[in-house]
């Protein structure tokens, strides 16, 4: 995925709420899917903040994309 640099989910320093969804898609091992998805959503690529963003109040959303099931 591309931010102001090409990294990836795995690279990305998430902070705040971010971190927990992060770690969520880490541990079911769907980063390249969220990866993939945030390529196609963003072709232009999105700043650290936008996706920080995304990862921290999208957890819902991003968990039913990737078919993650939640407790």
């Amino acid at each position: 995925m591309k931010t102001h640099t090409e990294t990836t989910l795995r690279n990305f320093n998430a902070w705040s709420g971010a971190k927990d969804t992060k770690e969520l898609i880490l541990e079911n091992r769907k980063e390249d899917e969220f990866d993939m998805l945030i390529e196609e959503l963003y072709p232009d690529g999105l700043s650290e903040g936008m996706l920080n963003d995304i990862l921290w109040f999208e957890e819902d959303w991003i968990c039913e994309m990737l078919n993650i099931r939640q407790e």
